[in-house]
């Protein structure tokens, strides 16, 4: 026996309301509706499937669309689908699509997003999220991934043109949530068919969402215009939009004021008390989920060595980055998950219990236990893609480091693409990483260090796996909270990363762009929910 799960938002979502933008009666539209975005350096990929970073997901948004999506408020409702069904068990989910179009004219079908799962998790893709499927519980999809089974045997089918069933091996009552990730946004088949890894260039792309790709600039920019078959059009305000690309705040920030830009990706932390002085009706600070870490190569000597991890997160003076070198509301860090999750408390740890000058006595004896003395000092390389934040960060983090401990560190700045492939390569000692929710549930920041996760570090924990494998055998939410509360005790135990801060999120936005929501934690803003006003 099946039953149909129907929220209020997805009610609201059935008529399309709830992923349109949102005119209010007494504003004025301007007669030219084109938004130009801010974007954080070059993005590396629009391919759903071979994405990982924030910048390509942004775009990929407005290109594709989910099963599911997330409404201006952050709630999750249908996209592609129009409504679900899940069983009594909820081992099986099922969701009718609607009679909507690729944007060459084909229709999207059930085995469209057959063929993307299975392209997800096959090793032959190379796909940075295949772990993702794996930790939604789908069928065969770990075992797939790791090479056991073949990408046709994943719990996914289609029952006909219009119906997709998936059959998960273990409950997972957020599972619909998990659907809004942009991994898991079904591609065309045929385009990809005939036109290989080219089929995202601006004269071969068939896409799903709300805009086509009409021209990519390497380093300099990427256009989109109104795609006239998504299902959702009439709806649709913003006629064409356009990310410029970036990797210097300054530059973005000065783009910005001569009118460039209309929405910031970010910019000169130096310059927030004075933006805010100047533009407070422009400057937008916002809850977030998202912790900003440091990583440990744990296969690597010394960062094996538990001593080391935990002296060189106790040597740092988390009070001082935020409130000094970033000063926007960020929140010092001692666990992996954010406070804006939805239904998660901390657990009281004890590291976190300390005074700063108690973790910087810790700090000394425990890397004193591992051999380091100024004498044999500690080396190491920490590496971070080029942004100016990130340098900041990195030379007040190293500078703590070097007062308090024997410690010689080497910082290395790098492109983004360069950054990333050494990242994921496993090719570094300490690296910066950011971890932004793929849904608003702790497990989407605890599984990222399971043994089965995308987990950088090399870390495993068997313990921490099975207390977020328990957390899946319990519906109710609040309940999970104790399971995830065991698995941040092993985190902290362990220290596999460095967690350094809390994100919140800033960005100055023209006063002429409505309809962006500033309550909403998820980082993305779809376009299709703005609008452009006259005045």
């Amino acid at each position: 026996m099946k039953t149909t799960v129907l929220a209020s938002a997805l009610a609201l979502a059935l008529s399309g309301s709830a992923l349109a933008a949102q005119v209010p009666d007494d504003v004025t539209l301007a007669e030219n509706q084109t938004l130009i975005w801010g974007v954080a350096g070059e993005v590396p990929t629009l391919d759903p499937t071979k994405s990982s970073d924030t910048a390509s997901n942004k775009i990929i948004s407005d290109l594709f669309e989910g099963l599911m999506v997330r409404n201006p408020n952050g709630d999750v409702v249908p996209g592609l689908a129009k409504d679900w069904e899940v069983s009594e068990d909820g081992l099986t989910y099922t969701f009718h699509l609607r009679k909507a179009k690729w944007s060459d004219g084909e229709p999207i079908t059930a085995d469209d997003v057959v063929y993307t799962l299975q392209r997800v998790v096959d090793p032959v893709t190379g796909a940075p999220y295949a772990w993702y499927l794996g930790t939604a519980n789908i069928q065969n999809a770990k075992a797939i991934t790791d090479g056991e089974k073949s990408a046709e045997q994943l719990g996914v089918k289609a029952i006909d043109d219009h119906t997709v069933e998936f059959t998960l091996e273990r409950r997972t009552p957020y599972f619909p949530n998990m659907l809004t990730h942009s991994s898991t946004y079904p591609v065309p088949q045929h385009a990809l068919e005939a036109f290989g890894d080219s089929w995202t260039r601006p004269d071969n792309m068939v896409n799903s969402g709300a805009y086509n790709l009409t021209n990519w600039v390497i380093n300099e920019r990427i256009d989109l215009a109104r795609n006239p078959l998504y299902w959702n059009n009439d709806e649709t305000v913003i006629d064409k939009t356009s990310y410029v690309a970036s990797s210097d705040v300054n530059a973005e920030y000065n783009r910005y004021r001569t009118g460039e830009i209309d929405i910031t990706s970010s910019f000169p932390l130096e310059a927030f008390d004075q933006i805010k002085k100047e533009r407070p009706n422009e400057l937008i600070t916002m809850p977030s989920l998202a912790t900003y870490y440091y990583l440990f190569n744990t296969e690597k000597a010394p960062f094996d060595d538990v001593r080391v991890r935990k002296a060189l997160s106790y040597a740092i003076d988390r009070n001082i980055i935020t409130d000094i070198i970033l000063g926007q509301g960020q929140l010092p860090a001692y666990s992996a998950t954010p406070p804006a999750i939805n239904h998660f408390e901390p657990p009281k740890l004890e590291w976190a219990e300390m005074s700063q000058d108690e973790r910087y006595q810790k700090a000394k004896a425990l890397l004193a236990e591992a051999g380091y003395t100024q004498d044999n000092p500690l080396e190491f390389e920490l590496v971070y893609n080029t942004m100016e934040s990130h340098k900041k960060l990195a030379l007040a983090v190293t500078s703590m480091w070097k007062r308090h401990l024997p410690v010689n560190v080497n910082l290395a700045n790098q492109e983004w693409k360069t950054f990333l492939q050494k990242v994921l390569q496993k090719d570094f000692d300490v690296a910066r990483d950011g971890w932004i929710g793929d849904y608003n549930e702790a497990s989407t920041f605890l599984s990222y260090f399971s043994s089965d996760g995308m987990n950088k570090t090399s870390w495993g924990n068997e313990d921490y796996d099975k207390a977020l494998d328990q957390a899946l055998t319990v519906a109710e939410p609040e309940k999970r909270k104790a399971y995830y509360q065991e698995a941040e005790r092993i985190f902290a135990r362990d220290m596999p990363a460095i967690p350094l801060y809390f994100y919140t999120r800033s960005v100055i936005k023209s006063p002429k762009v409505g309809g962006y929501n500033t309550d909403n934690p998820n980082k993305l803003r779809y376009t299709r929910n703005l609008y452009i006003t006259k005045n």
